[in-house]
């Protein structure tokens, strides 16, 4: 384990370079920034428990400044050609290619995650933006043959409005940016509330694409941000808000589903995770040790992708023990800027306090612990938010196992056959992300059928975490049902329209219906 000293991180020239002040203000309609009336809020870092900065939240009166300024920018950005939209969606993406190191920083300093962990995160930001450009192009729609004669049919997309996006604190600038520059293509104009725990990254983001907005003459209230929990409900009674899109916790997804839903709003949700891998007799040990080992500890077990449970064969059971705890023994916990480390710290002692409850509780419902955990303590250890990965031999039906607990605690479960691993794999109230690691086509297929996986995500030998942003990202069940990024993601942030155009001298009605003067 490193015993690097955190307390000598130097942020500094991160925080310049990226435009953080010692103390800043939450609010923005763009380009311009305005002091919030709301209360100060402490960014800390649980890398070396440091403060990093002061943010001024915004309070109902920003926040309503915020939404009157994106109607009206509205009305000029839904009529802009959707390629020139795409051509300022490249140029942030330029300007993101640009600042990816020092962002990157930011990310792994604010959040915890690792350098390397925070770099990808700007890449997908990144990506995002180049899969954003060619669909400007491609917003296509439908031609359909009418039964009327000298009729044409076709449906065509249209922008919502506004998009209210709530982030979360794990990934604290790439959701956004999935949402973001879909949107924007699309024709949106976009409002942000940033997870209250990381609001530096999104102040830093704001920042970064502020001389694009200005040399494309952007109208100000495309890019909205507010700063601060209060923001959250105001969007989401909002009736002006037309979709939010809500990363967190299952629990107040319900409760943003349930208030967006009642003035009939729409809604992305991604929630939680409880992400299994199957591991079949067939399967190649190597590549099973870099897939759990990293979706269990990657980001310190804070990503909804992160693998929860291994769901082993009974005839390799003990096997992959063995070379579980050998891989656990060698990992490096320390100062996620420290390459060579591979576990960061937790978000905050909230986070700590979860994850020692969820093992104690564990063992009271009949858990055994393989690899034990436990808070680290020292000065390297400073901020009070590392923690030792943990593995602990569970039963698919504890209480504590069917819960999402962010932290780096991986249960392993025992199965016979392959029907009953995926039954265990399904066995849980979430469902975004599965994987089974077998060569065995039988297996592979049947995991990927109608009785197989009911996850959004269903990956063959590869891990549960991460996602590519071609594909649509999001789950099923308790997991929301939302997608976000690629694919034909990009339809939920538009409305649907059929058009019928008759060119003919007379007009027949639908269905032969007769109705003559």
């Amino acid at each position: 384990m490193s015993t690097a000293t955190l307390s000598q991180t130097d942020i500094s020239p991160v925080l310049k370079e990226l435009g953080i002040q010692p103390e800043n203000t939450g609010v923005s309609t763009g380009v311009q920034w305005f002091e919030g009336s709301g209360k100060w809020i402490e960014s800390y870092s649980p890398v070396d428990g440091n403060l990093i900065a002061k943010v001024k939240c915004a309070g109902e009166f920003d926040y309503e400044m915020v939404v009157k300024q994106s109607q009206e920018a509205f009305k000029t950005w839904r009529k802009m050609p959707a390629p020139k939209r795409g051509e300022i969606v490249r140029q942030m993406g330029d300007a993101l290619r640009e600042k990816k190191d020092a962002l990157g920083k930011l990310v792994s300093y604010e959040m915890g995650k690792s350098l390397q962990e925070g770099l990808g995160e700007v890449q997908e930001m990144i990506d995002i933006c180049d899969f954003a450009v060619g669909l400007s192009r491609q917003l296509y729609g439908l031609t359909m043959h009418s039964e009327r004669p000298n009729h044409r049919m076709y449906e065509q997309y249209h922008p919502l409005g506004i998009v209210g996006i709530i982030s979360a604190f794990n990934f604290p600038v790439a959701v956004w940016s999935w949402n973001s520059m879909l949107a924007w293509v699309c024709g949106d104009v976009c409002i942000w509330k940033p997870s209250s725990k990381v609001p530096l990254c999104a102040i830093a983001c704001q920042n970064i694409i502020t001389d694009v907005l200005k040399r494309n003459n952007v109208p100000e209230g495309v890019s909205g941000l507010v700063i601060g929990n209060a923001s959250g409900d105001l969007l989401n009674n909002d009736k002006r808000i037309s979709l939010v899109s809500f990363t967190g916790s299952t629990r107040v997804g319900r409760h943003v589903s349930k208030t967006v839903a009642e003035r009939f709003g729409k809604t992305i949700l991604e929630l939680g995770g409880n992400n299994a891998i199957i591991v079949t007799p067939d399967a190649d040990l190597k590549m099973v040790l870099v897939g759990s080992v990293f979706g269990a500890v990657g980001t310190a077990g804070q990503r909804c992708t992160s693998t929860r449970r291994l769901i082993i064969h009974v005839s390799i059971y003990d096997k992959v023990c063995d070379v579980l705890k050998s891989a656990y023994s060698q990992l490096s916990i320390g100062n996620p800027l420290d390459q060579s480390n591979h576990v960061g710290p937790l978000i905050d002692k909230k986070a700590v306090e979860d994850y020692s409850n969820a093992i104690k509780k564990a063992i009271s419902e009949g858990g055994k612990v393989l690899v034990e955990g436990g808070v680290l303590e020292g000065e390297a250890y400073e901020s009070g938010c590392y923690v030792k990965p943990c593995i602990i031999e569970a039963e698919n039906h504890f209480e504590i196992v069917q819960e999402e607990t962010f932290a780096p605690i991986l249960y392993l479960i025992k199965y016979k056959t392959i029907e009953e691993a995926i039954d265990l794999q399904n066995g849980v109230p979430q469902g975004l992300s599965s994987s089974i690691f077998t060569t065995n086509m039988r297996e592979m297929e049947l995991f990927l059928s109608t009785a197989g996986s009911d996850c959004g995500i269903a990956n063959v030998n590869i891990g549960t975490s991460g996602a590519e942003i071609g594909g649509a990202f999001g789950g099923e069940k308790e997991t929301g049902g939302g997608r976000e990024s690629g694919s034909d993601a990009w339809k939920a942030y538009m409305r649907r329209q059929t058009n019928t155009i008759n060119y003919g001298s007379e007009l027949p009605l639908a269905q032969g219906i007769k109705f003559d003067f």
